[in-house]
């Protein structure tokens, strides 16, 4: 759909409003987190969860800018930037979420073809089946090319056999995209991108518990499975190319740069810091933060969140202008965790010794939730891709620096 102008925006503007209006559940305006929580897969989508969603997937604007040939929204950049304002303003959180949305999808489009797409994408669109990343191994996480996951030449099918590692939500997932060597005499050259059903025979997932107390990664195990050929994406020893491409899309996502809704990406704190300092600091006669220190890192982190959010945005219009995220997904991706990391870790210490709690009656829900999400956010500077493979890339691909090499 071609960009328009003033006027026609503000018809648009008009027509999504009144349709965000009659289709929003109430409760959901009164509850929007938890829109969040169902568009991780953290929750299942029952009663108006389950209605705005539906809404939501047959209506395209969960991914609004996908084409309308495979169930997208259709819309141009302009008007997809009117609807999240629009949502924005109504409290509206957007219910279609997950790997297939953020990484998945959007590398499909690009690399898959017309029967992949016709068959993988609405169902994706719709929220309908989830997704996970067969990336990382035991063996090959921050050299990921060296991975050994095979897959054999049987025909018409492929026999994948290895493991993978930290495969977010594998237990919960339908499907998996994956990548497998199918040449073992070169390296990044050697690697293939294949679509696995996680119901074929031979897959297995184990849940990895972690420090604050849940399961959202899996040891993935791959024994002899099959997979028919048409599952393979892009040319055969080409998957480094869509993987490239895919860990940029990884990257823009778990950054959360560009977001106009406060709290909108899973595992973030919610509430306002300003707000849990009113309640657990306090302030002074001149109504200004009791605690000094605290004030001024406080001020610090908000100034910091604003302009990584504004970049966020910019950086967010660029990509869909040029097609897709660049290498910049790298330094949002690293500010946007240690951002997170900075945030959670000021909620614990505004919560004083409420900020301690794992359970309990001594302790709301809000401070147990505090404490748990600022231990999982010490892994944002690993996941996607550890905070120095992303300096590499920066120094590498945006400031063009030369390589290093050792002297003996």
């Amino acid at each position: 759909m071609a960009d328009f102008g003033g006027a026609d925006l503000e018809t648009f503007r008009a027509e999504a409003r009144e349709w965000l209006e009659a289709n929003l559940p109430a409760s959901l305006r009164e509850d929007p987190d938890a829109v969040s929580e169902l568009a991780a897969g953290a929750r299942k989508p029952e009663g108006d969860l389950a209605l705005w969603k539906q809404r939501m997937g047959e209506k395209g604007w969960g991914t609004p800018t996908w084409p309308t040939a495979y169930g997208g929204g259709g819309l141009s950049k302009q008007e997809a930037k009117v609807l999240a304002e629009e949502m924005n303003r109504i409290g509206a959180r957007n219910p279609i979420g997950g790997m297939g949305v953020i990484m998945f999808g959007p590398t499909l489009l690009e690399y898959g073809n017309e029967a992949q797409k016709q068959r993988h994408i609405p169902p994706i669109v719709k929220g309908e089946l989830r997704w996970c990343q067969g990336f990382s191994e035991p063996g090959a996480g921050s050299d990921l090319a060296s991975l050994q996951t095979k897959a054999v030449d049987a025909g018409d099918h492929y026999i994948v056999t290895g493991q993978k590692i930290w495969t977010s939500g594998a237990q919960y997932a339908d499907w998996c995209f994956c990548l497998v060597r199918t040449d073992n005499s070169k390296k990044h050259e050697g690697i293939s991108f294949l679509m696995i059903d996680m119901r074929s025979p031979g897959v297995e997932t184990r849940p990895i518990l972690l420090i604050n107390g849940t399961t959202p990664f899996c040891e993935t195990f791959f024994t002899e499975v099959r997979v028919p050929k048409e599952n393979l994406v892009g040319p055969l020893n080409g998957g480094w190319t869509v993987a490239k491409r895919l860990l940029q899309h990884e990257r823009q996502g778990i950054s959360g740069a560009g977001a106009l809704t406060p709290g909108a990406q899973a595992g973030s704190i919610a509430t306002p810091l300003t707000e849990l300092a009113k309640t657990y600091v306090g302030f002074d006669d001149d109504g200004r933060l009791a605690d000094q220190d605290l004030r001024r890192r406080l001020t610090e982190h908000l100034m910091e969140e604003q302009a990584f959010q504004l970049t966020g945005r910019r950086a967010a219009e660029e990509s869909r202008s040029n097609q897709g995220p660049s290498a910049t997904s790298s330094v949002l991706k690293n500010v946007g965790s240690m951002v997170r990391k900075e945030k959670a870790e000021l909620a614990v210490e505004i919560l004083g010794t409420q900020g301690l709690g794992w359970a309990g009656p001594a302790f709301s829900g809000t401070e147990i939730e505090t404490m748990r999400i600022m231990l999982r956010s010490k892994s944002g500077t690993i996941a996607g891709g550890s905070a120095e493979i992303q300096n590499n890339i920066i120094a590498k691909r945006i400031l063009g620096l030369p390589e290093v090499t050792q002297r003996g």
